[in-house]
């Protein structure tokens, strides 16, 4: 059997036992694996994952396998492996694996490569980098390309901007764009994980801090309203106006970064973009502030200012940094700006992952199903998919709703009728 690379063979019995727990709160995924199983809807299909390789994850790749895929993985970020499961993928469920905890970049972009080499006819990935290294450095391999998919808003972005120039070659599914992803997925999973990740790091009491967020999209809305939740004072910075009212309504107050700077005991990045925490910032932050991100790549902090600014740097406690600043103070800084959810925790609940990675097995089918179909293009799901993956969640927590009569569904597609 080939292996992919991974840490510790001896980690394998216990990713596998992690991998099971988090099974049992899967069920909507469990649902799929049965009928990919009799179906095998990918039988024979090469496919290339780029994702967190944590337990949920795990999961995900074993529904795939099921449905007869010919399946490879590798990490999408240097810090979110999980290496016990990254372990029992390869040793015990017969999926190589290239991702160890803590890689450097040029191992990281050695595994990327590792994967294409599988010369894949389904992308899976999660912030773009996959389909990054695959246009621009073995484009040979595009032509073998059906489609593919991609988990995350940071990796829509990045895909939206390729087919503004006219650079995308294949079709991929915007998974991120179904609402049984970013409603939950970035709302609930980023704000629970989110907190857990700083909590475990830093043992920091929330109640009665400030807490200061940058971005209030869906994962800013999650992580806005638990830390609230835990009862500190959240702050809420925003560039998007619309966004802004939303967060002032929600009972947030919202002020530019540079306001928030002086203010804030704890701050979090969750907007996608560059730098959103820059020099002038660091610079007005209080003796003591923590600084962490939980969007998709380390940018969202400039690192190289906090490093200008400092003295020198040490470990306080894994995943935090201090950095002693030229003035006195320090600055603590977690995961080195990566996702801290998945760098200093274990990312989302399993829970939330059965809705994110239901919509990517499907995915999977209904690309294979409709690929000829689609011009190099970013695509969302059908409604008909999103909604399905709703009611089988539904299902499995014993919770039932109304249907609509027949007389109603008149109404609703009737344009005659009125007061």
């Amino acid at each position: 059997m080939s292996t992919g690379d991974f840490k510790d063979a001896s980690l394998a019995a216990k990713g596998k036992q992690r991998i099971d727990w988090a099974a049992r709160d899967m069920p909507v995924l469990k649902l799929i694996r049965d009928r990919f199983a009799k179906e095998k809807p990918l039988a024979g299909i090469r496919i290339a994952g780029c994702l967190h390789i944590t337990t949920e994850t795990a999961n995900l790749a074993i529904t795939l396998k099921a449905g007869g895929a010919d399946l490879v993985l590798c990490a999408s970020n240097p810090l979110s492996t999980q290496d016990d499961v990254s372990a029992a993928l390869n040793l015990i469920e017969g999926i190589p694996t290239y991702a160890i905890k803590g890689e450097d970049t040029e191992t990281y972009y050695r595994h990327l490569h590792a994967a294409l080499d599988h010369r894949p006819q389904l992308t899976v990935d999660d912030g773009c980098d996959l389909v990054n290294t695959l246009h621009k450095e073995r484009s040979d391999l595009l032509p073998e390309i059906i489609g593919g998919m991609e988990e995350t808003t940071t990796g829509v972005v990045r895909l939206h901007n390729m087919v503004r120039d006219g650079a995308l070659k294949y079709p991929v599914l915007a998974v991120n764009d179904s609402e049984t992803k970013h409603f939950f997925d970035n709302r609930y999973g980023t704000g629970q994980s989110t907190l857990d990740a700083i909590i475990r790091s830093t043992n920091l009491l929330f109640a009665g801090r400030t807490v200061v967020v940058a971005g209030y999209g869906w994962c800013g809305k999650g992580v806005s309203s638990r830390a609230r939740g835990l009862g500190a004072n959240v702050i809420v910075t925003e560039v998007n106006p619309v966004a802004a009212i939303e967060a002032v309504m929600d009972g947030f107050r919202v002020m530019p970064l540079i306001e928030a700077a002086p203010l804030g005991d704890i701050f979090i990045t969750v907007t996608g973009d560059l730098h959103v925490i820059d020099r002038h910032h660091l610079e007005r932050m209080k003796d003591g502030a923590v600084v962490a991100n939980s969007g998709h790549f380390n940018d969202e902090i400039n690192i190289g200012a906090l490093e200008d600014l400092s003295v020198g740097h040490a470990t306080a406690r894994d995943f935090v940094e201090g950095y002693a600043m030229r003035d006195g103070r320090t600055i603590y800084l977690l995961a080195e700006g990566r996702l801290v959810n998945l760098s200093a925790a274990e990312g989302h609940p399993a829970s939330v992952m059965d809705m994110s990675f239901a919509n990517q097995a499907l995915g999977a089918e209904y690309m294979l199903q409709n690929a000829k179909n689609f011009s190099p293009q970013v695509l969302t799901l059908p409604k008909e998919i999103d909604q399905e993956i709703a009611r089988l969640k539904l299902k499995s927590m014993g919770i039932a709703i109304d249907t609509l009569t027949e007389e109603q569904r008149r109404y609703l597609n009737d344009w005659q009728s009125g007061t």
